[in-house]
């Protein structure tokens, strides 16, 4: 599976005049790709390359380039690590704790990764309202109950809510690693919505139908 990213992008080569009759991807100003440091640049033009357009979280985030390279390097490290969970069950934890967050950028652009890599076109939808009326697995859903905790009453964590992971076949690199998908997409959550971050219309049909649907 290749690598999936979040985000309504304007592409480079796109004209002007259509550039001008889409809403805002952001409250803030975008600064135009040609513009940033080669590095941003490069890790933006393969993500359109392989993606087919580019997830607007990029440009949102690439007016600031420090931030800009730290956050992704976050996500890179919790996301696309080899460990425990699968990068399903990574998806999954995004897409929950963004539920819980109310943030639709997130729910939206990670449902739609999630319906990929689980291949299940239900599964993002439901677990973004109710991860406990979803048809999830014991071991899905004590994880999804844990980074919930996480997201939402980190403070009430205790000995308890460790135990009730360990029998699904959790240990504690894999439930710190929970834990830090649910911290970090809070801090994306956040930045999202206080920026008025529109999705790209292409998550909304991505990994609904069967490949050769129409």
């Amino acid at each position: 599976m290749g690598r999936f990213h979040y985000g309504r992008g304007i592409t480079p080569c796109q004209p002007p005049d259509l550039a001008m009759t889409q809403p805002p991807i952001s409250r803030f100003s975008v600064p135009s790709i040609e513009s940033l440091p080669s590095d941003i640049k490069e890790r933006i033009l393969a993500v359109q390359e392989k993606s087919g357009f580019v997830p607007n979280v990029f440009l949102a985030l690439a007016r600031r380039p420090d931030e800009f390279r730290a956050f992704f390097a976050y996500h890179d490290a919790l996301m696309e690590k080899e460990g425990g969970l699968t990068p399903a069950e990574r998806e999954m934890i995004v897409v929950a704790t963004s539920g819980a967050n109310n943030c639709q950028y997130c729910v939206i652009a990670h449902g739609a990764i999630l319906r990929i890599r689980a291949r299940n076109p239900l599964i993002a939808d439901q677990v973004a309202i109710n991860h406990r009326k979803a048809d999830l697995s014991p071991r899905e859903m004590a994880m999804l109950d844990f980074a919930l905790k996480v997201s939402l009453d980190a403070q009430d964590i205790d000995e308890s809510d460790y135990q009730a992971l360990y029998p699904h076949g959790f240990d504690d690199e894999d439930i710190w690693d929970i834990a830090a998908i649910a911290a970090f997409f809070g801090l994306s959550n956040r930045m999202v919505n206080f920026m008025s971050m529109r999705p790209n219309d292409e998550f909304y049909l991505m990994g609904r139908l069967p490949k050769g649907t129409h």
